[in-house]
């Protein structure tokens, strides 16, 4: 018995080109072997079950086969022989069985509706196609009607039923507006699954005229639309207004305003229904309400949770969609519709049933005569189907017997088969939901052996590597395989074979004495045969001389050796390689038979040098380093850069090429490597010169490629060691012919900017790319993975166009073509873009938080379905924020943190928690259009930590035995403060520290009297808070007791009492020790005791200082708890105390003294806060501008009255001061009448010295008696006297009887408005 290796071989089917069997035997894909086999027809393409055709194009119903000998095909229609000679407009085409209808001249598509059938037959059976049914689709015009304008009262619910005709396949229906635009939809208007757009309330905005339901007929490419539907709303103030113009008063009139309304379900109606969907199609389910406010739509399953990662929720959470439904989605599915008012449900009673599907689908068999098998056919369904076999298409149960066939259900055995028992079995499972028909057929072949591996076929191999040697066979019965050495050498066996599967024999480790002939022989019951294969083994290749490193100077010559041995019969071929790369395009790199010799070294040659050497059977290599150093010091020569080329010459004008001469400039004594071709576009860039090629420095003629549509300038620039030369004069221009593009555009890229579009850009040609005029771009797109024809639409030269109305984020294949007046470019490759994306939408789940410490957590979530990203996955975000301090104190205000974790990621680190403190937590999905829902959000709390320092430790109250205590409680607890720590020791005048005593002292504590310490005495005092967990960080700080009044001196150091008694209330008497003492750095220098006085914009600063003399000091300052950096001021002279100036008021400051020059040389924090800007502050009004402009027009304003009153004087008009006099009568003062005693008016015509209006004191100011006996100056007390608006006396008279002159000038009152009236005389 041989030993075999089981190994993956490629197992391969009768079944032509590919078709995938199980049976008894293996065959070859070997087409010469295929071509001679006898097999059995197998369908390999048909039309689709549901066939609906397009009825203005020709039919083409597909039918393809595959047999040997080829298959002959026929057709039935509608149950019976469909004869296609009959029929002119039907034809078959050749060596296929598809049917071509040929409607486009003259035929009706609605003539070919039916059911077809395909048959494919030959000698060996017959298998038949699925049931075709054909359908033209159909497109109908909407039908006429009549549409009355909807007349709505605002909250109302409306529907505008579309009603769209009846097609094939349905239409998608959408509404549209005049515009050709989309109309917004959102929680209260929104289409229906029937295509009626539904409102849940109406509002005023919704009035408008062209309501328009459009129907589009994919399958014709047609839109049909519907007559425009007017929706007028009326609201109740517009109502309101209407009714009271035309009421009177006295009528009552008034509608209510908009009422909220409770929802009520406008679809589906009632409160139950029920719906049948089958396996695996999507379930749709659907509730719209109305109601005011807007209700919010809930989707429950009854008895159960919605399918995880398969459910979405779609037309604002009105539509439930399940995709890929089983069995198990079957149930009671509630939608519930909720407003503030109330709210009402309907239950949807789901069943979900099952078309057949395959659980085994009959395969083909391959048998030899004799042998067994079986076709098992198994389906499921709901309801369960039926099981049927028909053989070579006519059922089973009539087909002509066969002895060794027996039907079992849904297998068929099969016994000692013969080759009569060849044919095709056909199984159709189906039930009320549709139906699945297989093609299986059992071929039965008697073939003696062959071998399919060439004769005396040769393998080389190299020594102590394995050979394979190949015995491909094919036989009915399978042949057994044996393997012989030499023509009459015995059988091979022992473990230095491995015998494989598909007769390949593997000898694992090649001598040289494995050389020679094997002979293979396959045989079975029919016969048998040999061949012969050859076996050399060859010597390996090695290196005997390897390449070494070398060193070598400047200009100097070096040579690498590669010496090697090898079989003599292989042919082996040297390579050399410099870094890995090919040998420079250089004659000074020689290549001899054993070395490679590089001449005149340069810098340049540094590198890697490997020696290749290879032969058909295998590959060795060696490499060396070469190092090149300066050469010896040489007499100076001068180099330079070479001077240009001149004389250049166009020769050889082509379409596409062109042949440029020049001649080389001096090279000024350093050869010239290379020169530098280079163009210019006069046509596209002229006066830019771009790069064409370069040649090397032997070389002064090159033939250039050229561009259609381009007008060449040509320039030349030589290159030496030195440098580049100037470039040389422009050659004369050559203006190439246009010609279509030779290049399609790069970069192409498929973005969607928006959900429902998709932007394609690239990057577009150039001028000199385009070739010619009229450059344009083919834009082409398809959806991926979806049976589409490709849209494509021609645009100008630019860059981008935007694709509308596609669906949310899925795939699409793109291309872009550029072309010009003279045609295309070649076809372009396809990239692949998605259209837009769109916000996640789901929250990720099962959000986890693991507490690690105080201040770290690790949280974890579920990642959502890949389906609900709607666009590129980018991430999590996790937002976190505290909600409160566990101690007594808490935050001013919520911080939210947020961290965000790339990719699919599931957990992450939340550093930086604040200890003993509540936090929340929720996790955002993150696409490229930005975040999904939150998460509900998490509570999580950290333990307590230890606190931080006070916040302040101050000394005062010095005396001669105590010091007063005063501190801050820490700004974060992190916890419950358990105690506070108070240590303090003395220091001398050595800077020696005493010995430490603690003291705890309750956290409810903020001061302390620490008394019995030592006169005149340094104390050092460090200060901690405590919790449960631990001490905090410490502060420090330094007090002096004052000297002894009476002078006396302290101890000294070792000498009685170190300090004193310090008593506590909550500790025990301390013992008095004797201290001592430890060596200290010295305290000085120090600042201590900053001090402020606050005023409101500015703040005094005064602090002491102990330590050197001249020290220059700086003050830095900033506002409490912000993070921007310290101000600062210097301090001029060594002055304690300076002002800082132009503070806001009411603002909290924090500052600090420092010394110049000495590191970290700076006091303790000071906190102040400046004083309240006053509400109101004392300004000089008559330096404001409102205040001038204020006096400027009541002095205008008097100007005014003062003329007017003159204007009224000099008409005689009588002044009005009778009534004040006649008011005050007093017979001592008013003077009489000589008629009839009455108090006399002023009046210019009974007057002779007149005394005007406005005028009453002559020149000089001064009044006299005989001037007038009634002057107002008389009955003036000073500054009392004045004029009203009017004109009238206000001043209070006095008893005065005697005139005395008054000189004006000299009058020590102040000016009356008397006074300042003359001065307008």
């Amino acid at each position: 018995m041989l030993k075999k290796k089981n190994i993956a071989a490629s197992k391969a089917s009768l079944v032509l080109f590919l078709c995938q069997m199980i049976s008894a035997l293996d065959v070859p894909l070997d087409s010469k072997l295929l071509e001679e086999l006898l097999q059995p027809p197998t369908i390999t393409q048909q039309s689709p079950k549901d066939y609906i055709v397009d009825p203005r194009e020709n039919i083409v119903i597909q039918c393809e086969a595959k047999g040997k000998p080829p298959p002959s095909f026929s057709w039935t229609r509608n149950g019976t022989h469909f004869d296609i000679d009959k029929d002119a407009l039907v034809t078959m085409k050749p060596n296929s069985g598809t049917l071509v209808v040929n409607i486009m001249n003259g035929g009706r598509a609605e003539a070919y509706e039916g059911v077809y059938q395909c048959t494919a037959r030959n000698e060996r059976g017959a298998a038949i196609s699925n049931n075709i049914v054909i359908r033209p689709s159909r497109s109908p015009l909407w039908t006429k009607e009549k549409l009355e304008p909807n007349h709505v009262r605002e909250g109302d619910s409306l529907v505008l039923h579309c009603r769209p005709p009846v097609g094939l396949p349905p239409p998608i229906i959408f509404w549209m507006d005049n515009a050709f635009q989309k109309l917004p939809q959102s929680e209260r208007v929104s289409q229906g699954l029937n295509g009626d757009l539904y409102f849940s309330n109406v509002q005023p905005e919704d009035s408008r005229e062209d309501y328009i339901c459009y129907a589009r007929f994919n399958h014709t490419q047609t839109i049909q639309q519907k007559q425009p539907i007017s929706v007028k709303v009326f609201s109740m103030d517009s109502l309101n207004d209407t009714i009271a113009a035309n009421l009177s008063d006295t009528d009552i009139y008034g509608a209510k305003s908009v009422t909220e309304r409770q929802p009520v379900l406008l679809t589906p109606t009632g409160s139950t229904s029920t719906k049948v969907e089958l396996r695996g199609n999507v379930l749709l389910l659907e509730c719209i309400a109305a109601g005011l406010p807007t209700p919010v739509i809930r989707w429950i399953k009854e008895g159960g949770e919605l399918p995880a990662n398969r459910t979405f929720f779609e037309n604002f959470k009105k539509t439930l969609k399940i995709i890929d439904v089983s069995e198990a989605d079957s149930g009671n599915y509630k939608c519930i519709a909720r407003n503030t008012l109330g709210s009402v449900h309907h239950v949807i009673s789901v069943t979900v049933k099952a078309a057949p599907y395959w659980i085994t689908a009959p395969r083909n068999l391959v048998l030899s005569p004799g042998e067994d098998g079986t076709l098992i056919c198994r389906a499921n369904g709901n309801p369960k189907p039926n099981i049927n076999w028909l053989a070579n298409g006519v059922p089973i149960a009539i087909a002509p017997e066969d002895p060794s066939r027996k039907v079992d259900g849904d297998t068929i055995i099969f016994s000692h088969v013969q080759e009569r028992s060849s044919a095709v079995y056909q199984c159709n499972a189906s039930n009320e939901y549709g139906y699945l028909l297989a093609n299986a057929f059992v071929n039965v072949l008697a073939e003696p052996p062959r071998i399919l591996t060439p004769a005396n076929k040769l393998y080389q191999v190299i020594a102590d590597s394995p050979a394979l040697l190949d015995c491909a066979y094919f036989g009915s019965p399978k042949p057994e395989i044996e393997w012989f050495k030499g023509v009459k050498g015995s059988i091979l066996r022992g473990s230095e074979y491995i015998f494989h599967y598909n007769g390949t024999l593997e000898i694992p480790v090649a001598q040289k004495d494995s050389s020679g002939t094997y002979t293979c022989v396959a045989r079975n019951e029919l016969g048998k045969i040999q061949n012969e294969v050859q076996l050399e083994v060859k010597d390996p290749t090695m290196i005997i001389k390897q390449p070494e490193y070398k060193v070598i100077q400047r200009y100097g010559q070096v040579s690498f050796e590669c010496i090697i041995k090898h079989d003599s019969t292989l042919l082996p071929t040297v390579t050399w390689l410099k870094d890995n790369d090919e040998l420079p395009d250089d004659e000074r790199f020689l290549v001899g038979k054993d070395n490679l010799t590089i001449m005149n070294v340069t810098d340049k040659d540094d590198g890697t040098y490997t020696c290749i050497v290879n032969t058909t059977l295998d590959s060795v290599s060696a490499s060396a380093v070469l190092t090149v150093v300066a050469a010896p010091p040489t007499p100076a020569i001068i180099y330079a850069r070479p001077n240009p080329p001149f004389d250049l010459e166009l020769t050889g004008q082509l379409e596409r090429s062109i042949e440029l001469s020049w001649i080389p400039g001096d090279e000024n004594n350093s050869p010239i490597t290379n020169f530098v071709i280079e163009y210019e576009d006069g046509l596209h860039e002229p006066g830019v010169w771009h790069y064409q090629t370069e040649v090397p420095g032997t070389q002064t003629t090159v033939q250039l490629k050229l561009s259609p549509y381009v007008n060449y300038s040509f320039r030349v620039i030589a290159v030496n060691e030195i440098g580049r030369s100037q470039p040389s004069e422009a050659s004369e221009q050559y203006l190439t012919k246009p010609a279509s593009p030779d290049e399609n555009p790069s970069n192409v890229q498929g973005i969607g900017s928006e959900p429902d579009n998709l932007v394609i850009t690239w990057e577009s040609l150039t001028g000199f790319q385009s070739n010619g005029p009229g450059l344009q771009y083919k834009v082409s797109w398809r959806q991926k993975d979806v049976d589409d024809e490709w849209t494509s639409v021609i645009v100008a030269n630019v860059s981008k166009y935007i694709v509308s109305g596609t669906p949310t984020f899925v795939p699409y294949e793109i291309k872009v073509q550029a072309l010009n007046d003279l045609g295309y470019a070649p076809e372009p490759s396809e990239v692949i873009g998605h259209s837009g994306e769109d916000l996640p939408m789901v929250a990720p789940g099962n959000v986890q938080v693991h507490v690690i410490n105080s201040t770290l957590a690790k949280v974890h979530w579920d990642p959502v379905p890949l389906k609900s990203v709607r666009g590129h996955l980018q991430g999590y975000k996790v937002y976190y924020w505290k909600v409160q301090s566990l101690s007594r104190r808490s935050r001013r205000h919520v911080e939210k943190k947020i961290l965000t974790f790339r990719g699919n990621k599931t957990f992450g680190m939340l550093p930086g928690l604040e200890p003993y403190s509540s936090y929340k937590l929720n996790v955002r999905v993150v696409n490229g259009k930005g975040e999904g829902p939150a998460s509900p959000d998490k509570v999580f709390k950290t333990p307590e930590g230890v606190p931080s320092s006070p916040s302040f430790l101050k000394i005062t109250n010095p005396t001669l035995d105590s010091l007063t205590l005063e501190w801050g409680s820490p700004t974060h607890p992190n916890g419950v403060l358990t105690s506070y720590i108070l240590k303090f020791q003395p220091i001398n005048n050595t800077h020696e520290l005493g010995p430490l005593v603690e003291i705890r002292i309750p956290a409810n504590e903020s001061s302390l009297i620490l008394k019995n310490l030592n006169y005149s005495t340094r104390y050092k005092f460090y200060f901690n808070a405590q919790t449960s967990v631990g001490s905090g960080n410490q502060i420090t700080e330094e007090a002096v007791t004052i000297m002894d009044e009476a002078g006396i001196l302290r101890p000294a150091v070792g000498a009685g009492k170190g300090y004193s008694e310090t008593l506590f209330a909550t500790s025990p008497v301390m013992h008095t020790v004797r201290p001592t003492f430890y060596k200290v750095q010295p305290l000085y220098p120090r600042i201590r005791n900053v001090t402020t006085a606050a005023a409101e914009t500015y703040a005094n600063i005064s602090w002491e200082y102990e330590g050197p003399e001249h020290t220059i000091f700086y003050v830095e300052y900033g506002v409490a708890g912000s993070k921007e950096d310290w101000k600062k001021e210097i301090v001029n002279g060594s002055r304690s105390f300076f002002v800082l100036k132009g503070l806001t008021p009411g603002t909290a400051y924090k500052v600090r003294v420092g010394a110049e020059g000495l590191s970290d040389f700076r006091s303790s924090e000071d906190v102040f806060e400046t004083g309240p800007a006053m509400a109101s502050r004392q300004v000089d009004i008559a330096t404001q501008g409102w205040f001038i402009g204020l006096m400027c027009a009541v002095a205008l304003l008097i100007l005014i009255l003062l003329i007017v009153c003159f204007i009224r004087r000099n008409k005689g008009g009588k002044y009005p001061v009778k009534e004040k006099e006649d008011a005050h009568a007093d017979p001592e003062i008013q003077p009489m009448k000589e008629d009839d005693g009455t108090f006399g008016e002023y009046s210019d015509a009974e007057d002779h010295k007149p005394l005007k209006k406005g005028s009453r004191t002559p020149s000089d100011r001064t009044v006299k008696k005989e001037d007038s006996d009634d002057s107002l100056v008389d009955y003036g007390e000073g500054v009392n006297g004045q004029f009203n608006e009017d004109g009238s006396f206000i001043g209070q008279y006095s008893g005065k009887k005697e005139k005395e002159p008054a000189e004006g000038n000299e009058s020590s009152e102040a000016p009356s408005p008397v006074n300042a009236m003359n001065s307008f005389v």
